[in-house]
């Protein structure tokens, strides 16, 4: 069969494309031929419809009038413009599937987050004018985000209803048993679950002559203690609260002078604890400066820095590393997200062998935590500040600074920890698991 795979952008850091390269990867070793479909090109097999990129202003502008404020629209101009706007992305996709004789359609977050009503009605309206068969991967829903709470005008709250997800004939994936629920109760529609999944048979990631330099380019020398954010810099990723965590292991630092680290290298006193965060920024209410500010108050050093990390490794200047290298550098990865539909970088640090510092997110718990992983918990209850930022509780902060202190100096626990994680994750998680799951949806 020949499959496209739709989407906002391809070939980035997100969740969502990381995870439709895994489609793409199993669909291909199953015989088919998929191919991928978003706003701007990325590699041989990407068709581009401009009206799809991410970053497009006016979709920018467009989601702003249906959920902030309408601004220069009416409702009535607001829906002309929408509608138009879906018309041509209509035109164009119904065009490519006649010439590519496309058989299958996934559409992924589309349908789901109302990121941009037009895609959504463009891409729904072509659907049943081609009659393809097409499959709705959904990753959040927008009733799950503030910012879709509070439609401007009645047009836009009928759109919510009526496209997200649509009703007609399609199939609906799901990443977790909550959004399952919450589809049933909330829309009446079935959907099957397909967790995030990793490929746990893949190589190593280490050390190699092109990644070498990678602690220099971020001007970090061999006393940088690195606890990585591989997220993208988002509100919803809770990075505060791994800020607060190096925070308080710093009060500690004298305790762990002449202690030898997991690596046999001696914690002295030129050792320095360092946040890196190498993830898109994509923050709102003025996100990063925030942390940044926190980060200053509370004397913990933090790099935010998305430069230098891409998709996959490129010479270009400047240079460009792989997500997974930054892997290598890491001595701990953080994942303090306050909501995540599933967690794709919980799974990339399970591979890497990295201890883990993490807020238990509902999904979390409810989908991931009885399976056995260990790692440094900094709870599941968090409360906001007035300027928006997260905390926990002082207590949470000091039992996960305790547990990451024995990844860091006891090799033997950290070693237990990491190679159960793997275990665990390649049983639950693995590519295999995911090429199960899509021969029964492609043949649907």
């Amino acid at each position: 069969m020949k499959i496209a795979l739709i989407h906002f952008r391809v070939g980035e850091t997100d969740g969502v494309s990381l995870e439709m390269d895994k489609w793409r990867k199993v669909l291909a070793n199953l015989g088919h031929e998929p191919f991928f479909i978003a706003g701007k090109q990325h590699g041989v097999d990407t068709f581009t419809i401009p009206e799809l990129a991410f970053d497009n202003r006016e979709d920018l502008e467009l989601n702003e009038a249906c959920f902030v404020r309408l601004g220069r629209f009416t409702e009535e101009s607001l829906k002309s413009r929408l509608e138009a706007v879906a018309n041509s992305i209509e035109k164009q996709l119904t065009e490519l599937i006649k010439e590519k004789s496309l058989d299958m359609l996934i559409v992924n977050n589309m349908f789901s987050l109302a990121r941009s009503l037009p895609v959504a009605i463009g891409i729904q309206n072509s659907i049943i004018k081609t009659g393809v068969k097409a499959v709705g991967h959904h990753h959040d829903f927008y009733w799950e985000r503030e910012r879709y709470s509070s439609p401007t005008c009645a047009f836009v709250r009928q759109c919510l209803e009526d496209f997200f997800p649509p009703f007609s004939n399609m199939l609906h994936v799901v990443i977790n048993s909550l959004a399952q629920t919450d589809l049933k109760f909330r829309k009446g529609l079935t959907s099957t679950i397909v967790p995030n999944v990793f490929d746990f048979d893949q190589d190593p990631w280490t050390q190699d002559d092109y990644n070498i330099d990678l602690r220099q380019a971020y001007g970090l020398d061999e006393n940088a203690v690195i606890f990585l954010q591989a997220t993208r810099v988002v509100n919803r990723k809770g990075i505060e609260l791994a800020v607060q965590t190096l925070a308080e292991m710093n009060k500690s630092k004298s305790r762990y002078f002449g202690k030898k680290m997991y690596n046999g290298v001696v914690f002295d006193d030129q050792k320095h604890f360092v946040l890196l965060c190498v993830g898109l920024h994509e923050g709102t209410d003025g996100y990063e400066s925030k942390l940044e500010g926190l980060a200053a108050k509370l004397d913990v050093e933090i790099i935010l820095d998305p430069t230098k990390i891409a998709h996959t490794r490129s010479n270009s200047v400047p240079k460009r590393y792989s997500l997974w290298d930054a892997y290598v550098i890491a001595d701990v990865v953080s994942y303090p997200s306050l909501y995540e539909g599933f967690g794709n970088q919980f799974l990339e640090a399970v591979f890497a062998k990295k201890p883990i510092l993490l807020y238990e997110y509902s999904v979390f718990e409810a989908d991931i935590k009885a399976k056995g992983f260990a790692y440094a918990s900094l709870g599941a209850k968090h409360s906001l500040r007035a300027n928006g930022l997260a905390q926990v509780t002082e207590e949470s902060i000091v039992s996960a600074s305790n547990v990451l202190e024995g990844y860091l100096f006891d090799p033997i626990f950290r070693n237990e920890a990491v190679e159960n994680n793997f275990e665990l994750g390649k049983k639950h998680y693995s590519m295999e698991a995911l090429k199960n799951l899509l021969k029964e949806i492609v043949n649907n």
